[in-house]
């Protein structure tokens, strides 16, 4: 079950990496808002995401079974394990919002938002800042999944492009509530 999820979780990054920077880009106005490839990027990854929770549930239900078995919890030695599926949980929200806000309206052939104010801005904002934390405390076990040995460098070089990223989508969030509020 664990490989299956860290190949559901390859899938995410894939269609999030294709929906984030396109959508971007979007948002900037630098290319075509709504474009199918982005809308389905963006669907099949919630598919890959809804199958991954399930699987997460499944393996931390697991987990609490056992924690009470053996009757210590050892909260504070499984801290990253709670981190993960705390992150994971905001994730699932913040995802939510993010369909909420940018389902929108057709318009002919142009989606338009009924609103991007603050709280629409802060709730895209938590949303990047959960995958990064999501994604950081989840990058050794996916690299050791599948094979990798040094995943001190290549972590270090994932963490660092995820960065750069999710940076560019935040910026795109960013001008995009500055044209929308103020020009």
């Amino acid at each position: 079950m664990r490989k299956v999820n860290a190949i559901l979780t390859a899938g995410i990054i894939i269609l999030f990496l294709i929906h984030g920077i396109m959508g971007a880009f979007s948002l900037m106005e630098i290319s075509p808002g709504g474009n199918s490839l982005m809308m389905m990027a963006g669907w099949a990854m919630i598919i890959l995401i809804a199958l991954h929770t399930i699987i997460g549930i499944k393996l931390t239900a697991d987990t609490v079974k056992a924690m009470k078995r053996s009757g210590a919890g050892y909260f504070k030695e499984n801290r990253l394990f709670w981190v993960r599926r705390a992150s994971g949980t905001a994730v699932t929200v913040f995802i939510i919002a993010h369909v909420v806000i940018f389902e929108g309206v057709k318009d002919g052939e142009v989606y338009r938002l009924n609103v991007f104010g603050a709280l629409e801005l802060t709730s895209q904002i938590l949303l990047a800042v959960s995958i990064a934390l999501h994604a950081v405390s989840n990058a050794k076990p996916m690299l050791i999944s599948f094979g990798f040995r040094g995943f001190k460098e290549a972590g270090l070089d994932i963490a660092l492009i995820l960065s750069l990223l999710l940076i560019l989508m935040g910026t795109g969030f960013i001008i995009y509530y500055i044209r929308w509020n103020v020009i």
